[in-house]
C-alpha cells in the first residue's frame, strides 16, 4: 500500500494542481504542502479532513490504511 506522501502527490498531480494551488484549497502555504509529499510532516485533523473531502476519497485511503478510495457510510 502506498503511504501518505505518495497518495497525496498522486491526487493533486491527478488534477494538474500545483502544490501551491492545492495549499490555498486548504489554507496552508506550498511548503506546507511540500513537506507532506516528502513525509517529513503530515497535516493537522482538519486539513486531513478537508484533503479527503477535497478529492473525494476516504481519510483512511489518503494514510495508507487501505487501497480503496471509497467512503463507506
Amino acid at each position: 500500500m502506498a503511504n501518505f506522501s505518495e497518495r497525496i502527490k498522486a491526487l493533486r498531480r491527478g488534477q494538474g494542481m500545483t502544490q501551491a494551488a492545492l495549499g490555498k484549497i486548504i489554507g496552508v502555504k506550498q511548503d506546507s504542502i511540500y513537506t507532506y509529499e516528502k513525509g517529513l510532516n503530515y497535516p493537522e485533523v482538519r486539513n486531513l479532513i478537508t484533503l479527503a473531502d477535497y478529492f473525494g476519497v476516504s481519510i483512511d485511503y489518503l494514510v495508507g490504511r487501505t487501497d480503496n478510495p471509497e467512503i463507506n457510510k
